[in-house]
Formats: structure tokens, sequence, C-alpha cells
């Protein structure tokens, strides 16, 4: 009989828990209180509560947000809304239960989300900033430094290390941007009003409420409305094209580190050793800043999996789009953190950069010397790769200051000679002040 019965409450219990979702959506309690404070106000304007009641409720709700903003957190519930009405009415008694008048669930989390997200893009968009910010200035101080650029990762032509710092930025400049309409679509509309699905008969001012929490425009539709999360799915797919972008940047930073490359060092608070060799130096943070857009991949594909065949209007499976927003969130600013220290702290190896430009990387230079005195550019190359195997380019008649000129004479908008690098470096620094 006891075994029966400790089944029976393990039963239960993983029943509760399968619906609930108050451990994952309590980091929405900032943003659920606002929403209420800015509904309840609305409620007191229409005089569809008193405004003795309302201001005690909101009063309430206002110390709440302060405790929140300092910690505290109260008894579990299903979710998080339903927790904050619990701790209002244990509180201030049963006229707590009047603030969710002309309001849903539904209308409710919607708004939640897009409020999270809005703050959450706010500050992705800082540490985006706070990267390019990183390769400019390390850029600037590189405009003289060459090394070979590569295709196919082979040595292809000699460019400075400025440019690819400069094409880092470049990446993270298109991600910012994507970033900012990401901002610009959850701040469009407001759902708080929408109820249900269709609305409410009391006569609330949507305009007001989506004015004070600072959106363009009340939502058009309820039934689209409370089931729309295409704005969460456009911020995951932004999050993981720029952890995709990361991701690239720290396979060429792994391999320059490299021995084989030792282009630059790593800090060593930035590399882990090894259990076994002692010589290992392994650049662990940022093989896990390549490895983690896995998940940023996966959390797109979840989302819109659950969204995938979904009837209208809402339904419950929605409760699972939290946890691919939230662990994006996290995941893609811990990134962030970690390549702008890498850039900042990293080292250069400047001889070795010049130890491994061959002589042979000068071949489209060579080519098109031909072409400048008359020869068709495609016979030119023609030309020149015949004769490569031939000992054209000896390494000893190669000097630096043939890679310099090389580098110098790309001065085409966005190419790689200093000229070039310094009027791309003033650009970027009027978007990253």
């Amino acid at each position: 009989m006891w075994q029966q019965s400790g089944e029976i409450m393990e039963k239960d219990r993983i029943l509760k828990n399968f619906i609930a979702s108050y451990p994952l959506d309590r980091r929405l309690a900032e943003v659920d209180i606002l929403g209420s404070i800015v509904h309840v106000e609305m409620l007191r304007k229409k005089r569809i509560i008193p405004a003795p009641q309302a201001t005690k409720i909101i009063r309430a709700l206002r110390q709440l947000f302060q405790e929140v903003r300092k910690g505290r957190s109260w008894p579990a519930a299903e979710d998080i809304h339903y927790a904050i009405e619990k701790e209002l009415i244990r509180r201030i008694g049963p006229v707590a239960g009047k603030m969710p008048t002309a309001r849903s669930r539904n209308d409710q989390v919607a708004l939640d989300l897009r409020l999270y997200l809005r703050q959450e893009l706010r500050e992705i968009i800082r540490l985006v900033e706070n990267v390019g910010r990183v390769l400019i200035r390390r850029a600037e101080k590189s405009r003289q430094v060459i090394l070979p650029g590569y295709t196919h990762l082979q040595a292809a032509q000699p460019i400075t290390l400025a440019h690819l710092l400069l094409g880092y930025a470049d990446e993270l400049l298109r991600d910012q941007q994507r970033l900012i309409n990401c901002y610009i679509g959850v701040n469009q509309e407001c759902p708080l009003g929408s109820a249900a699905l269709a609305g409410t008969s009391f006569p609330i001012d949507r305009q007001y409420v989506s004015r004070r929490l600072g959106f363009s425009r009340p939502s058009f539709n309820a039934l689209s409305s409370v089931s729309d999360r295409d704005f969460a799915a456009e911020f995951l797919a932004v999050v993981a094209i720029l952890g995709m972008h990361l991701s690239r940047m720290a396979e060429d930073l792994i391999i320059y580190n490299s021995r084989e490359f030792a282009f630059i060092s790593l800090p060593d608070d930035l590399t882990s050793g090894s259990s076994i060799m002692p010589q290992k130096k392994n650049p662990d943070w940022l093989e896990l800043v390549r490895g983690k857009v896995g998940r940023l991949y996966g959390n797109l594909l979840d989302l819109l999996t659950v969204l995938k065949g979904l009837p209208h209007s809402y339904n419950r499976d929605l409760q699972e789009d939290k946890k691919a927003v939230f662990d994006s969130t996290d995941t893609i600013k811990a990134m962030l953190i970690v390549m702008a220290e890498t850039f900042n702290r990293m080292k250069l190896n400047r001889q070795r950069m010049a130890e491994c430009l061959p002589p042979d990387i000068l071949a489209t230079d060579f080519a098109d010397e031909l072409a400048r005195r008359g020869r068709p550019f495609r016979q030119a190359h023609h030309l020149v790769q015949k004769n490569l195997a031939s000992g054209l380019v000896a390494k000893k008649s190669v000097t630096d200051r043939a890679f310099r000129l090389a580098v110098a004479r790309r001065r085409s908008f966005g190419g790689t000679s200093p000229l070039a690098s310094k009027k791309i470096i003033k650009i970027f620094r009027s978007f990253w002040r």
C-alpha cells in the first residue's frame, strides 16, 4: 500500500510539473509586473475598476517590482503570472483579483515575451557594438601588418591584418542591422487587450496601453496577436546568423593560434591545459564559441517545429517558446563577451605572419602587371600559371617591399590597402562611436 501511495504521489508530481513553466518563465517577472501596472492604470483611467482599488493594486505591484529587482522570489505556482497574482492576493486581499479584468493569460504572455526580447535585444546590440569597437581599434593599429589572405585555406593574396579585422566588423555591422530590424518588429505592435482571442466587452483603451508600454501601435487582430511568435522565430534566426559569424571568426583564431600558424597567441586565462599532456594550451573558449552555434540553430528549429501546423489561435504548445528564446539569449551574450575579450587581448606575431608569405602569393600581381602592359588578362593568367613551376618567382627575389607594394596597390573601396582600410575605419567609427 505504501508503495502504491508513493507511486501515485510521484505520478501526481510528474503530471503537475509537466504543465508548469514557473522554473523557466520566472525570469519574466519584471516585465510581467510592468505590463500589469500599465493594464491596471488603464482600467482606472477607463473607470472599469474604482480608482482607490486600482491605486492599491498598482502600489502593491510596484513593491513587487522592486523586490524582483533585489532578487526576491515568491512561492512557486503553475507559472510566473499566477505566482504574482497569488502573492498580490496574499498581500492586499481579494481586490487583487480585479487585476485580470479584460485580460487573458494569452495576451499577457505574448506581451511579456515581447517586452523581454525588447530589453534583451538592446543588450545584445550593445555587446555587438562593443566587439565592433574592439575590432576597429585593433584594425587602426594593424594597417601595416601583412599576412597571407586565404581562400580554400590556401594562401591566396597578401592582405593587411586590418583588412581581416574589418571583414569581421563588416559581418557584425550586418548582424547589428538585423538586430535593429528585429527590435523594430518586436516593438511594432502591442498584443495586450487582445484577451483570449476575440477581444473584450470592456471599454478598454488599447492605444493608451500601447503608448505607455512604448509600442508603435496595438495589434490589429486579437486572434492572430495572441498566437503570434513570428517575432521570436525572427529573433532566433538573427541570433543564429550572428552566432555563425562568431563561429567563423573563432575558427580563424583557432587556426592562427595553432603552432603551425602561430600568427597570434591567446591569453592564458582564455585557454586550458590537458589532463595528460603538459605542453598543451587549448583554445577551449573559442572552441565553445564554435560549438555553441549548434544550440542556436537547434533553438530556431525547435520553435519553428512547435509553430508548424499549429491551429489558430492560442494553444498550450506555445509555452515551449521560452526555453529556446531564453537559451539563445544567454548563449549569444556569452559568446559576444568571449569574442570581445579574445580580440582585445590576443597578441600578434608579426614576424611569423611575414614568414608565411609564400612568393607565389604575388602571382595575381604579376598577371595584373602583364595586363596593364596590354596583354589580355586571361592570357596573362595562363602565362604566370605556366611559369610558376619553372621558378619564375623565387623566394629570394621577392622582398618585403614587393608584398607591401602589392597590398598598397589594392586601393579600391573596401580593398586591403592601408589607405582603403583607413576610409572604412572612419565609416565604421560613425556606427560604433
